[in-house]
């Protein structure tokens, strides 16, 4: 097995080049084989436009064949570097992974950082163990059937519910975003170019970003996602993001929102509606479990820390 760093300058994700289409083929093999996806939607974004500018790649090779890699993203942002560590299903069991994941240790050489395991593989679980990564943080996947009937949700006085408008209420929302999120260590450092990089995605469509509006500004908002048919799995919708300004919360409107975008959702006829959410969001749960939505433990995402 070969193990190199991949060069930065020669990296290019829209091509494939300097070692991009091997990453590709390890992340989608693995996909295929796990049924959920090896790499989350930031690290795919940050790959795809901004390379390696901020993040490191080791790739393990045997000949021309790719048999996993370690990505390492956020080194010069102020906070702890996420790495995501893929096996290819074939090369499994032959310590790919150990290599990769000692690779990592050297070149951080103590400094702490964070790794996700999508599904909480039984695997990832032991590699964690050995290269000294506890278990911190749980993100629960929750499913709801969109036959289901929804509840009536009342609108908060004053409040209107409309279309999100691109440019003219990219301030608006990013300010609540970071005002409701301020805790939360992804969705609050959202930025205009993180805006501007999920607008310009396929799947983006102003009509299922949902804004709520007082007084001529942006208090809430519900952002919906659809995912379109991919190897046999038909169409889903997802409940992208939820936020409410504080002044507004504990007056329903996170409530109202919820139920505008499961309407949005639904009038696309898709089987599946999905959320994200903390496992230790108690509140937040007990909303979601009351709308239909139900949790299975192999839909468990687990966070692991080194130092």
């Amino acid at each position: 097995m070969d193990l190199r760093r991949l060069e930065p300058e020669h990296f290019d994700w829209s091509t494939g080049a300097g070692g991009a289409d091997a990453v590709r083929r390890v992340a989608e093999s693995a996909e295929t084989a796990d049924g959920r996806a090896a790499l989350n939607e930031a690290a795919v974004l940050t790959l795809r436009n901004r390379g390696l500018d901020t993040g490191i790649v080791f790739l393990a090779t045997e000949g021309e064949e790719p048999l996993g890699f370690a990505y390492l993203h956020g080194l010069y942002g102020g906070g702890r570097p996420e790495l995501d560590l893929v096996v290819a299903p074939a090369a499994r069991g032959r310590g790919t992974g150990t290599a990769l994941g000692e690779a990592v240790l050297q070149a951080l050489d103590g400094i702490p950082f964070t790794a996700w395991s999508h599904g909480n593989h039984p695997a990832a679980r032991a590699l964690a163990a050995r290269l000294g990564l506890t278990a911190t943080r749980e993100l629960w996947l929750m499913r709801r059937q969109a036959a289901l009937p929804l509840e009536d949700a009342k609108v908060p006085a004053g409040v209107v519910l409309r279309a999100f408008r691109p440019g003219q209420d990219d301030t608006g929302f990013l300010g609540v975003n970071a005002a409701a999120f301020a805790f939360h260590p992804e969705q609050g450092d959202l930025d205009q170019r993180g805006l501007d990089e999920r607008k310009g995605e396929d799947w983006f469509d102003p009509e299922g970003f949902i804004v709520a509006d007082k007084d001529f500004e942006v208090v809430g908002f519900h952002w919906t996602k659809v995912h379109p048919e991919k190897g046999g799995t038909p169409a889903y919708g997802e409940v992208y993001v939820i936020g409410v300004a504080p002044e507004m919360q504990g007056s329903g409107l996170g409530r109202a929102l919820l139920v505008a975008g499961l309407e949005h959702l639904h009038r696309r006829e898709l089987g599946e509606v999905v959320l994200y959410v903390e496992a230790d969001n108690h509140t937040a749960v007990r909303l979601y479990e009351r709308f239909g939505f139900t949790h299975a433990d192999v839909d468990t995402d687990v966070m692991y820390s080194y130092g």
